[in-house]
């Protein structure tokens, strides 16, 4: 069976559905995004000081100590979880979008990737793989690029791009 383009031939009202869920989904994500900006972790210090406080340094501007255990593991099980969702969800789109294959595949498949990087890194950071820091910012901003790439595709085929 051929999906490629799928989405273009569905009715109207399927499509606002579709667009609108994108829209509301993207809300939310962008929201998780000025709260990591919050926390101030946008950066591999950042990231580092959030997870592993900044008990030992003098002139933290705000103190933050270690995370614990079970908070690690919170943070953790909730992200992977909630993530995985949207990406299903995301993907689950994605698949009748109008795209080249590869790179379809490629939008589909990388955020799964980049969330276990991310939470992994996270993970491993805090047990004292410091440099993982670096995997997290990257895995992480790579997440974002394809999150907000196929959150554009869709909705320009959901909204403007007529079949052909």
């Amino acid at each position: 069976m051929n999906y490629n383009g799928l989405l273009l031939t569905l009715p109207k009202e399927i499509k606002m559905f579709l667009a609108t869920f994108v829209i509301v989904l993207s809300i939310g994500y962008f929201t998780g995004l000025l709260f990591v900006n919050q926390t101030s972790t946008a950066d591999p210090a950042g990231v580092e000081e959030n997870y592993l406080g900044n008990e030992d340094d003098p002139d933290a501007s705000e103190m933050k100590f270690r995370k614990g255990g079970r908070e690690m593991l919170t943070i953790i099980h909730t992200h992977i979880l909630s993530m995985s969702f949207i990406f299903f969800l995301l993907g689950g789109i994605m698949v009748f979008s109008s795209l080249p294959q590869k790179l379809k595949f490629f939008l589909i498949i990388e955020p799964f990737i980049s969330i276990l990087a991310t939470f992994g890194g996270i993970y491993f950071m805090w047990e004292g793989v410091v440099w993982m820091k670096y995997i997290v910012v990257i895995s992480g901003s790579l997440m974002t690029l394809i999150f907000t790439t196929s959150v554009l595709i869709l909705l320009y085929q959901l909204l403007l791009k007529k079949a052909s």
